[in-house]
């Protein structure tokens, strides 16, 4: 799936097979809990947190991986040494096996994005 017609992010993750709900749905859990004040939206086809309405993460199911969009350059740069073994494109850190997504990292990038406001790229 590259871009979801689904009107919110229950029925965008009701639309992906299992492995992929159940990776995504894990990193909904951690987007909700790390990220106090921000508003869970669907935007550009896919989840996405926004705080005083700007986007700064998402995430999306995509045809060969799963996507975690880091749309902070600040958040990106303070964390290059853990990020620099990963498949990166400028936004968005990709996971081409569910079984390989970082948790923790995850959960790392969220409370840096939420702790400040910073530059969206």
């Amino acid at each position: 799936m590259v871009q979801s017609r689904a009107s919110d992010v229950d029925a965008y993750l009701a639309e992906l097979p299992d492995a992929r709900r159940e990776a995504l749905t894990r990193i909904r859990e951690l987007c909700r809990a790390e990220l106090p004040g921000f508003t869970e939206v669907m935007a550009y086809g896919m989840p996405a947190y926004e705080r005083e309405g700007v986007g700064e993460i998402a995430f999306a199911s995509q045809k060969q991986y799963v996507s975690f969009y880091l749309l902070r350059t600040d958040v990106r740069d303070a964390f290059a040494d853990r990020l620099a073994g990963h498949d990166m494109g400028k936004g968005c850190l990709r996971f081409r096996r569910t079984e390989n997504i970082d948790y923790d990292l995850v959960r790392d990038l969220l409370r840096a994005t939420a702790a400040a406001h910073g530059d969206i790229c």
